[in-house]
């Protein structure tokens, strides 16, 4: 229940703190007095969309706060709760600043326009004064018929399994539709990759067919020089091996060859002998390993051969083709593996439309219960309405194909005159009883709504004399289990409130404000006489106005 509003430099107000309660709540004022000032305000506390235009001129911001009571509210505490926001009150705030930006805050942390609305819809519910050019568009009634029976859960369900299915079938269609592209590129994959497994090469099999190949293409002359540096090195007569021998015999002999500079000389000849030994013995193991193979150097040559005739194939280096090579068997792979993604895309789109069908199917049994309640509700509410010889009616017809709402196409009919088949409201309501029609659903509407807190925006007009004190009851009743307020130009209206506030516009210094103040019963009289007769109100119109409180709050019984 909204319990507190502030208005702080808005529109045309000053600034305005009210203090609100359960019941029904009338506001009235005189034709741009600003009645509209309180619903701009807590619609924009609600996340409605705000520009510079809210800002009181000459003002830096607007400021709105609006406070509820969230105690019977499970809903809303849930959506607090889940957002580890306090859920033991309410409270949304708005600032807009002159040049048109705006914040949010919900119980002092900041807030996006989305929360806002996302929570007000737990909150309160607005009935405004166009609604009853809404049901001039067919396409309101489904979502009024689900709404009343509370399907609109059931809805949000079907809405997605009918993207679901939706994204499916045109995945499916793609693939489909690219099929004899995939099969061409399939075609030409396992052709490369076929040529590619006969070549069979091993991922560091080049470098070693290169070095085998520089081996192999000069193992003559390998083996001649080999030959001939060893015979440099260990030859009996020349060798330097032999030499180096001599030389250190010799040296060894002389007097004092232990020390000094002649030590260091036979160390380093020493250590000559054993790496020319060493050498040596390096040659003679790559003699040994070299050998004259002219049929194996041909295949390794053919092979290399092979190897660089396919990298220019495919416009790469010898170096890249095996990874190339692995590269088109994953590809392959995937391709191959696209048929079976076709096959599971095929079932799914099968198992989702299955899922549509059954959803829309019970969703369809439900509302057809619910369309005959409701058609049965608002006939009754209509004849309170001095429409008691029409006929309403809610029929439900089948869509052609199906549609995210679900299989229903609802049509609100009614006949204003006995004998006279049931036609479309846009096609036979007049203004006033559409206005009345609209009011009627409304209502019932709203008695089966779990927000206690109801707000109507001159929703009485078209009506007047006994049907406005009728609309009048109508919402008091509504008021007495919730909050309801209503702005209203009929006195029968107004004076059914439990509690009326009054606003009013003040010229002042060259400035205009907007006051709204709490009535008490002598202002109530007077405002009621004005509705009733205008500015110069007459004892006549005063006794009148006060009958009229007096019979509404103390209904005979």
């Amino acid at each position: 229940m909204l319990t507190q509003l502030a208005i702080q430099d808005f529109a045309i107000v000053d600034h305005l703190e009210l203090e609100l309660c359960g019941g029904m709540t009338a506001i009235t004022g005189e034709t741009g007095a600003g009645k509209s000032i309180l619903l701009g305000a807590l619609g924009l506390c609600l996340g409605e969309r705000a520009d510079a235009g809210s800002v009181r001129h000459g003002r830096e911001r607007a400021d709105l706060s609006a406070r509820f009571d969230i105690h019977h509210l499970p809903a809303a505490q849930a959506w607090l709760a889940d957002r580890e926001l306090s859920d033991d009150e309410c409270l949304l705030r708005r600032v807009i600043t002159a040049n048109g930006r705006s914040k949010a805050w919900i119980n002092g942390q900041p807030a996006t326009i989305t929360d806002l609305k996302s929570l007000g819809e737990h909150l309160i519910q607005i009935h405004g004064q166009h609604a009853h050019q809404a049901l001039m568009r067919e396409e309101t009634h489904l979502a009024l018929l689900d709404d009343y029976a509370g399907l609109n859960a059931d809805v949000s369900v079907l809405t997605e399994t009918f993207r679901a299915w939706q994204r499916t079938r045109r995945r499916l269609k793609e693939l489909s539709e690219a099929g004899s592209e995939i099969e061409a590129k399939r075609q030409l994959l396992r052709y490369q990759v076929e040529e590619l497994d006969q070549l069979g090469l091993e991922e560091d099999e080049l470098p070693q067919l290169e070095e085998e190949q520089l081996q192999l293409a000069h193992a003559d002359e390998i083996l001649r020089e080999t030959e001939f540096a060893t015979e440099c090195c260990a030859s009996d007569e020349g060798g330097a091996l032999n030499l180096l021998h001599q030389a250190h015999q010799r040296l060894s002999a002389l007097p004092g060859s232990d020390k000094g500079a002649l030590a260091n000389t036979l160390n380093l000849l020493g250590d000559a002998q054993i790496q020319i030994e060493e050498a040596t013995s390096e040659l003679s193991r790559l003699a040994g390993h070299t050998e004259l193979d002219p049929a194996r150097l041909s295949y390794v040559e053919d092979r290399l051969g092979d190897i660089h005739r396919l990298a220019r194939k495919h416009h790469i280096t010898p170096e890249e083709l095996y990874a190339f090579h692995q590269q088109l068997m994953a590809t392959l792979d995937q391709l191959d593996t696209s048929d079976n993604d076709l096959d599971a895309l095929g079932a799914k789109a099968d198992e989702l439309r299955e899922r549509y069908r059954q959803q829309a199917r019970a969703l369809s049994e439900a509302r057809k219960k619910a369309a005959f309640k409701l058609g049965k509700e608002v006939q009754q509410q209509l004849a309170f309405l001095a429409m008691d010889k029409a006929h309403f009616e809610v029929a439900l017809q089948a869509r052609e194909t199906p549609a995210p709402e679900g299989l229903d196409r609802v049509q609100f009919l009614i006949s204003a005159n006995p004998g006279q088949p049931a036609r479309p409201l846009a096609k036979v309501a007049s203004g006033g009883e559409l206005s009345r029609v609209s009011l009627a659903i409304q209502v019932v509407a709203a008695s089966h709504s779990t927000i206690p807190s109801l707000i109507f925006d001159e929703v009485d007009v078209g009506v007047s004399g006994a049907t406005a004190e009728i609309v009048g009851q109508l919402l008091r009743k509504l008021g007495t289990n919730g909050q309801v307020m209503t702005v209203t130009h009929l006195p029968q209206v107004a004076a059914q409130a439990h509690q009326h506030l009054h606003i009013e516009k003040r010229a002042k210094r060259n400035t205009t404000l907007t006051n709204m103040a709490l009535l008490d019963e002598s202002g109530r009289i007077s405002e009621l006489a004005r509705m009733l007769g205008g500015v110069n109100l007459s004892e006549q119109t005063l006794a009148h106005a006060r009958e009229m409180l007096n019979a509404s709050q103390h209904p005979p019984h």
